[in-house]
């Protein structure tokens, strides 16, 4: 339920965003347009294309939002998560690359040209940020001395991650956006061909895959403050309710970004990733290494 108000919170802001770019006197009623374009969703028919593999097209949202929903369950609210998994970081990863193959299947079960050149899009657009998104995590898991994300909330205790690994918190940020293929990694999505993997979804099916979307970026957004900026740590407030802050904070700054930023190529893309976001990300973690040892 959190998730969901997360992601209705975001899609809202973003809408809000898109309506003051596009000069429209009254932004604010541009907050209820995910809510009025769900309830259009909800009442379309489904699109139909030739030959595509009905299941796999039609799974393919479901599997997203599922994939979203349980990457959140070792993110601990305060001191409380759903699944304090001893291999938590690893389970948060793993439920990224399931999300990652659905937006693929989403591109080849329509058996359309412009959605499988989204769904093509998109596993380069993974094959850049995945590996800088692992060596982050690993990072945040060495600085701790374990992959058990309590663990990582309690050794920043006197001193918060995000302070000596700035550079595994900004390319963590970089990489949630490009996970769920929002601005400025959106090339999936692109109008150029009409909407890439979204271009023959219609009705109940791109809801649901939008929604997946959304809290797919809502699960990496939450995932930051338990890795970077200490869980519930933090004064007067409930540790929940910190926890709550803090997400919200990264998350408005993660759709601020992603509306201000326009859309990089995924060739350009895949040349910052293979010679500075690596290398980077590499770096840090011999740093925190050293610092560790």
């Amino acid at each position: 339920m959190i998730l969901g108000l997360f992601a209705v919170g975001a899609a809202a802001f973003d809408a809000t965003l898109a309506a003051r770019a596009a000069g429209v006197t009254a932004p604010r009623s541009a907050a209820l347009a995910p809510l009025r374009s769900a309830a259009g969703l909800l009442v379309q028919q489904r699109r139909r294309t030739l030959a595509a593999d009905t299941l796999l097209w039609r799974a393919a949202g479901m599997v997203l939002l599922v994939a979203a929903v349980l990457a959140s369950l070792v993110t601990p609210l305060g001191h409380w998560a759903v699944g304090d998994l001893s291999a938590g970081v690893v389970w948060f990863n793993a439920m990224e690359i399931v999300a990652w193959a659905a937006v693929w299947l989403a591109g080849w079960g329509a058996n359309s040209t412009f959605s499988l050149v989204g769904g093509y899009r998109f596993v380069a657009q993974g094959l850049a940020y995945e590996l800088p998104h692992m060596f982050v995590l690993t990072t945040a898991a060495l600085g701790a001395g374990s992959l058990r994300v309590a663990d990582i909330v309690a050794a920043q205790q006197d001193l918060w991650f995000v302070v000596w690994m700035p550079v595994a918190f900004a390319v963590y940020l970089l990489s949630v956006l490009a996970m769920a293929f929002s601005g400025p990694f959106n090339h999936a999505v692109s109008g150029d061909v009409a909407g890439g993997v979204l271009a023959e979804l219609s009705g109940v099916d791109r809801l649901v895959f939008l929604a997946g979307r959304w809290v797919l970026l809502v699960s990496g957004a939450a995932m930051a403050v338990p890795l970077f900026l200490g869980g519930g740590a933090g004064p007067l407030l409930p540790d929940w309710l910190w926890t709550l802050v803090k997400t919200a904070l990264v998350l408005a700054a993660l759709v601020w970004a992603g509306r201000r930023v326009p859309t990089i190529r995924m060739e350009r893309f895949e040349e910052i990733s293979w010679m500075v976001l690596i290398p980077a990300t590499l770096l840090q973690a011999l740093f925190v290494s050293l610092v560790v040892i």
